[in-house]
């Protein structure tokens, strides 16, 4: 094995433990275009969360989240992304109680993989992470804070049919929803029971280096993403 492939082997390895690692804890997905090696990638993002079902009986959650976006090509085959915006918070409880967290500090991170690229046709992986830290506010005078954490592992696979390029995939997620009841914490997380879900997007070209995104996930939870993208 030559030392370049072997390199390489050992880029891999640390990206699927690091993988596993958070594997039992969405995001989106970015599709399948991704930069080359040493090329930039930055967009504009927004995403949203129209429903996302929490575990036993603690209701469910919305958030609304814009961003700025950059993915680097660390080679042909990996990029890092990153984002930085703002998002809220909306939690509905079974007995119709409300709190609604208005917009503060978002980010996120994460990495692609192309696993295939040939015949119009590409495959990749994905691991993507967003941090959502809204305003706090108060009820009855006690401060409520709130942190919601959405993790994610894709794997996607697209057909560039020219005019548009048209992708569909599979993904685990979790969501965790962090709440501080005056000093009391509490962690929720997402329905365990919907962590599966299924993506459909589609990349629109618009000039050479100009592309529009849209992205629905479904299962796991109700959420559409749509950016436009400048590469560099």
């Amino acid at each position: 094995m030559s030392a370049k492939i072997d390199f390489k082997f050992w880029i891999l390895t640390l990206i699927f433990e690091f993988c596993l690692l958070n594997f039992s804890y969405a995001a989106p997905c970015y599709g399948t275009k991704m930069p080359e090696r040493k090329e930039l990638v930055a967009g504009l993002q927004s995403y949203a969360i129209f429903d996302r079902d929490l575990e036993e009986d603690f209701g469910s959650l919305r958030s609304m989240q814009d961003f700025f976006m950059l993915s680097y090509g660390i080679f042909d085959w990996l990029s890092l992304d990153l984002k930085a915006g703002s998002g809220n918070i909306k939690q509905r409880s079974p007995s119709a109680e409300k709190l609604d967290y208005t917009y503060n500090f978002a980010g996120g991170y994460g990495f692609r993989l192309r696993l295939y690229d040939a015949h119009k046709i590409k495959a990749v992986f994905g691991f993507q992470h967003i941090s959502v830290h809204p305003k706090r506010t108060y009820v009855a005078g006690v401060k409520q804070k709130a942190v919601l954490d959405d993790w994610q592992v894709s794997a996607l696979a697209s057909y560039d049919l020219g005019m548009v390029i048209p992708y569909i995939g599979a993904r685990w997620s979790r969501v965790d929803y962090i709440h501080w009841n005056g000093q009391q914490r509490k962690r929720r997380m997402s329905d365990p029971n919907k962590s599966w879900g299924l993506i459909a997007g589609l990349d629109i070209p618009i000039y050479e280096k100009i592309w529009i995104n849209l992205e629905g996930s479904f299962l796991d939870s109700q959420a559409f993403a749509t950016s436009i993208n400048f590469k560099f």
